[in-house]
């Protein structure tokens, strides 16, 4: 009996993912607004009943790409803060971990970039509620850097949510120019994010002057 409950855990699983990776791709060019669950059903094979074993409604489905896309973002924002060395060699580690992460999850940077402003108001403050937690987390990992001493909580914070902000926004940006095809596009978004991260870096170094 639990063999065959196990069983059919995986499949349950195995559609809800497929559910997830078809809305994510049918996403590539339009926003969840407009996303139909017929159009994700279809895609997948199933009938559209299916859909409610798994998800109320697509806000819903929204939500849960929200905690995969983000996820996936977070281990690379907690990589980028806590590399070691002098500013130069952690600025370029940073933006070399978000321009890797753009390569290997396009379909999730996507999604976040357009959904972050997007019409569906779940979705919207369930991305909301992740980058705060996010920025928590980086402002509690610069209080332990010797840099920090002197610094308000509430500065720190503030600071990791502009590091966060940086993160996200370069990643679209990232993203946009490698869809443009122009050439050099990418590398020149990656400068500006270099030069954007050692403006806040000096800043950051004064805060207390």
């Amino acid at each position: 009996m639990s063999h065959t409950l196990g069983i059919r855990q995986a499949q349950k699983q195995k559609t809800r993912q497929a559910l997830l990776d078809a809305a994510l791709g049918l996403l590539e060019h339009q926003s969840l607004s407009s996303l139909g669950l017929r159009e994700v059903t279809r895609a997948v094979g199933v009938a559209p009943a299916a859909f409610y074993r798994h998800f109320k409604d697509t806000a819903d489905l929204g939500v849960a790409l929200v905690e995969e896309a983000l996820g996936s973002l977070h281990e690379t924002i907690r990589a980028a803060i806590v590399t070691t060395g002098g500013s130069e060699e952690r600025i370029d580690r940073a933006v070399s971990l978000i321009a890797a992460h753009v390569r290997a999850h396009p379909a999730h940077v996507r999604f976040i970039a357009r959904e972050r402003h997007g019409g569906v108001a779940p979705v919207r403050e369930a991305i909301g509620v992740q980058l705060r937690r996010f920025a928590e987390e980086v402002a509690a990992a610069l209080g332990a850097d010797p840099e920090s001493v002197g610094w308000s909580a509430e500065d720190l914070l503030m600071l990791a949510g502009v590091y966060v902000d940086h993160m996200v926004m370069t990643a679209s940006a990232i993203l946009e120019a490698g869809a443009s095809g122009a050439s050099g596009a990418e590398e020149a978004v990656v400068a500006t994010a270099r030069r954007q991260l050692r403006l806040v870096t000096l800043g950051r170094r004064h805060w207390l002057d």
